[in-house]
């Protein structure tokens, strides 16, 4: 089977240094239109207005740079817990329709992200880095994974249709099996994990149509258990979740699934999806990953000064940026650590590698059937 190839860039002779100079201007002018809107009283937000207001400054003529942000606070991790929720909701868009998706709540109560149209365009996006031969289009998809009032569910179920294909999925909360876990009913949890996959044999078994699928790594190692997913018909796979690491990589690509088209990702509600470095042997089975730049920007700080990025090669606290017109998040410190990467051939930005539960964060975090 053919591996997955990245987007060829626009113009292959220019070197990484001169693609990356003008992604970062273009990221800078990006950075002037989504403050100009967010603090605008027409179109602006009411949380962003009174920030602004708390601040006492003008932030539209702050911050001209993507390295102006330094000027307002880092976003702070309670402001998206609770409601009212359309404090978010820029009076740019009222009158849109809305979707509110929520984080998982492992590390206490759930965030929240109000959005309209940005996780269709983030994988309308992400779409365009899939190979069409083992994620051929008009072929349904199998979403194994988080249901509820998670974005994953809708995202993968519009990904499918927009490549001319039909999600299903199986209903799963991974809520219930955190607390299944803290309780230490780790019996009722394998119970619940055979249920999600009992669900996908009836799906896969029903449907022929099925080439593509999404799954979290715990979840697509139990199903491999089960079944040959090659045998099955299965073509392509996008993988996500915090067990997502180079050991399970090497796994999936030598032992699990060898011959599908393996696809690591990345994401979360508050960033939207990044996407892998194409797979290279010399990496190790490193996951390096990079944001979709300008609309979510990653860097990898020091934790004692996060205002300072570690060198390539050294690991760091995560720190995200989000920049679109529904949603602006700030220099928000992460709870994941990863290793940064410098920028390659198809992302000219630095990239974010082997990411994990950040080590120092001090508080309990349980992660489920991720």
């Amino acid at each position: 089977m053919p591996t997955a190839t990245a987007p060829a860039p626009t113009k292959p002779a220019e070197s990484i240094d001169a693609r990356a100079k003008q992604a970062r201007e273009a990221l800078d002018a990006h950075v002037r239109d989504i403050i100009a809107w967010h603090f605008s009283p027409d179109t602006g937000c009411p949380f962003w207005l009174d920030k602004q207001k708390e601040w006492k400054i003008d932030v539209r003529k702050e911050v001209g740079s993507y390295s102006d942000l330094k000027k307002i606070p880092h976003f702070e991790d309670d402001w998206l817990r609770g409601g009212p929720v359309r404090r978010w909701l820029p009076r740019g868009l009222e009158g849109r329709g809305m979707y509110i998706f929520e984080t998982g709540g492992s590390t206490g109560v759930p965030k929240s992200r109000l959005q309209i149209d940005d996780w269709k365009i983030d994988y309308e996006n992400f779409s365009k880095t899939l190979n069409d031969k083992t994620f051929p289009k008009g072929a349904d998809w199998l979403m194994l994974g988080p249901s509820g009032p998670r974005r994953l569910r809708l995202a993968i179920e519009h990904l499918a249709q927009h490549r001319g294909g039909i999600s299903f999925g199986i209903d799963l909360d991974p809520r219930w099996v955190i607390k299944l876990i803290k309780r230490g009913e780790i019996n009722e949890a394998n119970l619940y994990k055979n249920h999600a996959i009992d669900q996908s044999l009836t799906i896969l078994r029903a449907n022929p149509n099925i080439k593509c699928m999404f799954a979290t790594p715990k979840l697509l190692e139990a199903l491999c258990e089960k079944i040959d997913l090659v045998k099955y018909g299965i073509t392509g796979i996008f993988c996500g979740g915090t067990e997502l690491t180079p050991q399970f990589h090497r796994f999936c690509r030598e032992e699990l699934v060898p011959g599908v088209d393996f696809i690591p990702t990345y994401g979360n509600t508050l960033m939207g999806l990044a996407t892998h470095k194409p797979f290279d042997p010399v990496d190790n089975y490193e996951v390096i990953y990079y944001a979709p730049q300008p609309r979510a920007v990653t860097e990898v700080v020091n934790p004692d000064n996060v205002e300072e990025n570690v060198p390539y090669g050294k690991i760091g606290r995560v720190m995200l940026t989000t920049l679109t017109k529904e949603t602006f998040i700030p220099r928000f410190m992460e709870r994941d650590q990863a290793i940064r990467r410098p920028p390659c051939e198809p992302y000219p930005w630095d990239g974010t590698g082997n990411v994990q539960p950040f080590q120092q964060l001090g508080v309990s975090v349980v992660e489920g059937v991720y």
